[in-house]
């Protein structure tokens, strides 16, 4: 009785540390089985995800008909020009989009559609004279088609590739548990000595200082998923203006009354720059205008939408901003939060460098299971037989993982 007296004290912190490290190992299971299962697939959203932040730069390396001498935005041609240049080089084929130069050393891009194809036609922003053409197909479109639906019809494939933030979520929120005392790793730098305790050391590093873009990348994720599933908000460019059935015709060319409409709308809006123009959208005798304006930050240029007379140069309408619902301007605010568009190079820069963190986050920890199991059978941590272990690890879901993967190259010939 004595001695059970005694030993009762004694075996109760035993008993609570068995069963902390017991929750613990719960919880180690959780964070490798949502990181390990799909890692693959993972790794493949958040790869094409980061380089799709920067495939217009891709593009433009790869295509010399969009490069061009630095040319201020001050200098260079107009819009109206612009299209006026393209009619004259194509005769006949339609014109859907204009789109400004990305950069200073970078060409004007309008989008056409001719003899049945879709191409691209690039515009000199000094000289306003055609530099060439590219195909539809580019890094550009490969990329942002591939992240956002794999290449297969929208509602499907957005939804698909928002479930990977389901399981970062629950990779992020099993960290806490897994890596104790978490917020001591933001100055702990790698300093391991074999394989496995430099991967596991660099995995943490990287994951301490992410959690920001983690989170976004759930929040973002996330709200793709539900505005595919009837949470979607009202356009913010949903034209308000029915445009009249006869008007008088004052200029002889479309180009002229849209450089006669941005003058309006630039009186009326001082500072407004001009991103997109949509030219005569369904047939219809208006341009669509899309720009950035400081009356708000966070939307995309769609939010700053205005509407000009092809006929007549009139400005019949704009949108403000400032003035949309809140449902409306979360919708906005998500693709310049998820590709970091919203602050220019230093943004997009900023975004690609997290989204490499994030790619190779999900890729050491493979790795760490590689070694880890190497090291429980005894083996020698060879990457090849515990790539192969790992492999076999991700249990069934591997190979829907590998299918998706490859869904867009295959898929590709005949989309874009």
């Amino acid at each position: 009785m004595v001695d059970a007296i005694r030993s009762g004290p004694q075996t109760r912190p035993a008993a609570r540390a068995k069963a902390k490290k017991k929750t613990r190992s719960l919880w180690w299971q959780v964070h490798q089985w949502a990181g390990l299962q799909i890692s693959l697939f993972l790794s493949f959203v958040f790869v094409t995800g980061t380089l799709a932040v920067l495939s217009y730069e891709m593009d433009w390396l790869a295509r010399p008909a969009m490069w061009a001498a630095p040319t201020p935005a001050e200098e260079r041609v107009s819009w109206g020009r612009v299209g006026a240049a393209v009619e004259d080089h194509l005769p006949g084929a339609e014109i859907l989009n204009l789109y400004a130069p990305l950069h200073p050393a970078s060409t004007f891009d309008v989008i056409v559609s001719h003899e049945g194809a879709t191409k691209h036609v690039y515009v000199h922003p000094r000289t306003g004279q055609v530099t060439g053409t590219g195909p539809w197909a580019g890094f550009q479109r490969f990329l942002r088609n591939t992240h956002r639906h794999l290449m297969i019809p929208v509602k499907w494939g957005v939804s698909i590739v928002s479930i990977s933030a389901v399981f970062l979520l629950v990779s992020l929120v099993t960290s806490f548990w897994v890596y104790k005392k978490w917020w001591r790793g933001f100055l702990r730098w790698p300093e391991g000595r074999t394989a496995r305790a430099l991967t596991g050391d660099v995995h943490r590093v990287m994951g301490v200082w992410s959690i920001w873009f983690i989170v976004l990348m759930i929040v973002t994720g996330l709200w793709y998923f539900v505005e595919q599933w009837g949470g979607a908000a009202p356009a913010a460019n949903a034209p308000r203006t029915e445009i009249a059935g006869e008007a008088p015709q004052v200029f002889d060319r479309p180009g002229d009354a849209l450089d006669a409409g941005i003058a309006a709308l630039r009186d009326q809006i001082p500072g407004y720059r001009v991103d997109t123009v949509r030219w005569l959208p369904g047939g219809q005798p208006v341009f669509e205008v899309h720009g950035t304006t400081d009356r708000a930050i966070l939307v995309r240029p769609r939010a700053n939408a205005a509407w000009i007379d092809a006929r007549t140069g009139a400005l019949l309408e704009t949108v403000d901003p400032s003035t949309l619902s809140v449902h409306t301007r979360i919708a906005e605010a998500a693709d310049p939060l998820h590709f970091g568009t919203f602050g220019g190079y230093w943004t997009k820069t900023l975004w690609f460098v997290f989204g490499a963190g994030l790619s190779a986050l999900s890729l050491t920890g493979v790795a760490i299971y590689a070694l880890r199991i190497a090291k429980a059978g005894r083996e020698e941590p060879g990457w090849g037989s515990g790539l192969m272990r790992a492999w076999r690890a991700m249990g069934p879901a591997r190979w829907p993982a590998l299918a998706l993967c490859l869904l867009p190259f295959v898929m590709a010939p005949f989309v874009l």
